[in-house]
């Protein structure tokens, strides 16, 4: 069997999280990261009061992934709601049950702060990623994200 730990990311982590990140860009077909976001990762996942909780994942010692989780507002409901802003495993790592942990992290994190409610969202053609969720329970909001670059 193979040795799987999930933790919180610490600076030491960072090197190998931003190719991860790199690695999860590129998968989702999304812009490149910039140059300097292991510059600008420490102020969001290091400081007091963090704006990002970050957790990574070991394969036998080896950084396999990552999910980091921001704690948002919502005008509807008059409280808060723990966002999985990005959960990603390298492709040789999937299939583990690594993914659940990283999941279980987020929750942990919510009933910390009070917070009953995870949200997320993942492109439509990601159909493993789907999968994965419907067989959490959790349920799908047919709302499409938007992005306007402000500069």
């Amino acid at each position: 069997m193979r040795a799987v730990s999930v933790r919180s990311v610490s600076p030491g982590d960072l090197a190998g999280l931003v190719e991860l990140i790199r690695e999860h860009t590129e998968f989702e077909r999304a812009p490149t990261p910039p140059q300097n976001l292991a510059e600008t990762l420490p102020a969001l996942l290091f400081e007091p009061g963090p704006r990002l909780h970050g957790f990574v994942a070991e394969l036998d010692g080896a950084l396999v992934g990552y999910a980091t989780f921001a704690i948002e507002a919502s005008t509807w409901t008059g409280g808060f709601y723990l966002h999985l802003d990005c959960l990603y495993l390298a492709e040789s790592a999937r299939g583990h049950g690594i993914g659940p942990k990283l999941i279980e992290k987020g929750t942990t994190l919510a009933a910390e702060h009070g917070i009953d409610e995870l949200q997320w969202q993942t492109p439509e053609w990601n159909v493993d990623a789907i999968r994965f969720y419907d067989r959490l329970g959790a349920s799908r909001s047919p709302k499409m994200r938007y992005s306007l670059a402000l500069s």
